[in-house]
């Protein structure tokens, strides 16, 4: 008997809304992600200084580079009392109150909190002394000069997208995240209470992504089968930031990019977008040769993105260049989901490929620089993978089976599966339901074709909570990377909703 996931209908109509709270934030100028150089400069009536540092994604065992925005290190003491008299000065479109229709106040669980046993979280990264450095600039090689000057000239595929200023979209810094960052993501816990309703969606919601970047970690994406990307603030405010209409069918999935600052789309109108979250200028832009369905990021090259979707082929491509840099060929129909393991050397897919008299090739572990099949006899059962999840401390995943339950195995060569345990009770029934680890790695969460979401304990397999959270098939739920047991879900009816 075959089983393979539910066709996609795509929707015709849209809607956005906004929904606001009191927020108190600076405003960020985006960059583009790939320069690594910055010029500082001491006028107060524009943020430009910033340092470069290292931040460590909790929601994943990798570590990203992101550029942190500390210009308030750099003020000299008359200068921060200048600031603090007059803020208006640094920061005059932020201190207007958001108009909203929404009347709800901020939610009392989100009230930061600074972990014990961290005193030094808000302190400052660095101490200059009292050494002026405003007028000094950094070297920039020629070199450097001349990669920066070649990615933009061959990165885009498309012409630019040039917004007005009403198209552009003002990042705030979270006030409710800000004590956090830096800090040890402590024990999850089961979210008991709704925070946020978020039904500005037409269509049903594919998938939700928190923001890998600690500072912006309060925007959340989403992918709707209403041919629509959206920018969500779900922490502070609970409201759409910004909508994107960039493909013409639904879209199917969605990831941000390593740095934060963009956003990497596919659907089913075989069209791959990367777009500046706060432009929605298009980065880069191209036509696959099928409907995409997944995609993710080399976790050690944000350049480069592997895609897959219904077609036996699994293809890389590369940003600066827009061309496909590798070809991944599998006798298989359909691809669902993609993951990387060991920092970028392998990757997994699962696919379609049962048959009444066969089922291997369901999981395939790939060489990423060779494009050779490492393994495709890992999982035997007659059951289709629509996702996969890693664990974040330990050599394991696990995968969503359409036979609803999820399997675990070793992400180690040969990767065999635990035959003694695994996690049962939720539906699957042919839809493409997400899985995830907690950023701590001791819950396994997931959504539920009956619209329930399930918790996992990961040592034992038991059911811990189970939480009725949508009147129709939930397909996905994520933690949160920094807050502690913040859930996002979203489902078939078209909401997202988050959770404490």
């Amino acid at each position: 008997m075959n089983f393979s996931l539910v066709a996609y209908d795509d929707s015709d109509s849209e809607a956005e809304t906004g929904r606001s709270g009191d927020a108190i934030s600076s405003e960020i100028n985006l960059t583009d992600c790939t320069v690594s150089f910055v010029q500082p400069s001491g006028d107060l009536n524009t943020i430009s200084e910033a340092k470069i540092q290292s931040v460590e994604y909790t929601g994943s065992s990798r570590k990203n580079m992101c550029y942190e925005d500390t210009f308030q290190q750099y003020l000299q003491p008359n200068e921060k009392s200048a600031v603090a008299a007059h803020p208006q000065k640094l920061y005059p479109a932020t201190l207007k109150k958001a108009s909203s229709k929404y009347t709800q106040p901020l939610n009392p669980l989100l009230e930061p909190k600074i972990p014990s046993g961290n005193a030094n979280a808000q302190k400052r990264m660095c101490d200059d002394g009292n050494e002026t450095i405003q007028k000094l600039r950094p070297y920039i090689s020629k070199k450097l000069r001349q990669e920066k000057h070649e990615y933009h000239k061959e990165s885009i595929h498309s012409p630019i997208k040039f917004s007005t200023a009403e198209d552009k979209m003002s990042i705030t810094v979270s006030q409710y995240i800000m004590p956090y960052i830096g800090s040890k993501y402590t024990v999850t816990e089961i979210p008991k209470k709704l925070v946020f309703h978020m039904a500005e969606h037409s269509g049903p919601v594919n998938a939700v992504r928190w923001c890998p970047l600690q500072r912006w970690s309060h925007m959340l994406l989403s992918a709707s089968m209403d041919k629509t990307v959206k920018v969500w603030d779900a922490v502070d405010e609970g409201r759409c930031l910004k909508t994107y209409s960039n493909h013409t069918s639904a879209v199917r999935a969605i990831q941000w990019s390593p740095c934060g600052r963009n956003a990497l789309s596919g659907g089913f109108d075989f069209m791959l977008h990367l777009t500046d979250i706060e432009t929605g200028a298009q980065l880069f832009s191209s036509r696959s040769e099928f409907r995409i369905s997944a995609l993710t990021f080399h976790p050690l090259d944000p350049n480069v993105f592997v895609c897959g979707g219904f077609s036996p082929e699994v293809k890389a491509w590369d940003i600066r260049s827009s061309k496909i840099i590798k070809v991944y060929k599998a006798a298989v129909q359909q691809t669902l989901d993609i993951m990387f393991l060991c920092e970028g050397k392998e990757f997994l897919t699962s696919t379609d490929a049962v048959s009444q008299d066969s089922a291997d090739r369901t999981i395939i572990a790939w060489d990423f620089q060779t494009a050779a099949k490492i393994s495709n006899q890992i999982f035997h059962e007659r059951f289709t993978c629509p996702s996969l999840s890693v664990h974040p401390k330990e050599f394991a995943f696990v995968a969503q089976t359409n036979g609803n339950y999820m399997a675990l195995f070793s992400s180690l060569p040969p990767y065999r599966i635990n035959k003694k345990k695994r996690f049962e009770g939720h539906k699957v029934e042919g839809f493409a339901i997400g899985c995830e680890f907690s950023p701590d790695g001791t819950l396994l969460v997931t959504g539920s074709s009956d619209g329930k979401v399930f918790f996992y304990n990961y040592r034992t397999a038991q059911i811990l909570h189970t939480m009725s959270a949508h009147s129709q098939a939930c397909v996905n739920a994520t933690y949160h990377p920094v807050l502690p047991s913040l859930l996002a879900t979203c489902s078939w009816d078209g909401v997202i909703k988050i959770w404490q």
